[in-house]
């Protein structure tokens, strides 16, 4: 079995959107509502992917991505925000993440990344 996924994301609504979709592909999911919350999430136990917002209450996502990407085994990061200005996504690049995707998003087109990101070595 997959290492789950963990999504970082501070609306309720959105989380349950990711888990919902993530669950019909056959994954296991963790959430995190804070900067705080995600950083010991994914320091806390393996995982396939982080999929992380730039905005969240207590800081920045960056900072999310760039633990991931530090790891011993550096983790796929698919930022996912609200944010579609070209310095959002240059930002989130630039920290590490694997791939960019702006909200709201085309369902088919969320499962493909994840589905990329999770079948790289």
């Amino acid at each position: 079995m997959h290492a789950p996924i963990l999504v970082v994301d501070d609306e309720a609504d959105l989380v349950t959107t990711y888990e919902r979709l993530l669950r019909r592909q056959g994954w296991r999911v963790v959430s995190a509502g804070s900067r705080h919350a995600g950083l010991l999430a994914v320091e806390a136990q393996p995982l396939s992917l982080v999929i992380a917002d730039i905005r969240l209450p207590d800081g920045t996502g960056l900072d999310i991505v760039k633990a991931a990407r530090s790891l011993a085994e550096p983790l796929p990061v698919l930022v996912a925000t609200g944010m579609a200005l070209p310095e959002a996504r240059q930002a989130a690049l630039a920290a590490g993440a694997s791939a960019f995707l702006t909200k709201p998003f085309a369902t088919d087109a969320f499962t493909r990344l994840v589905r990329e990101l999770t079948a790289r070595p």
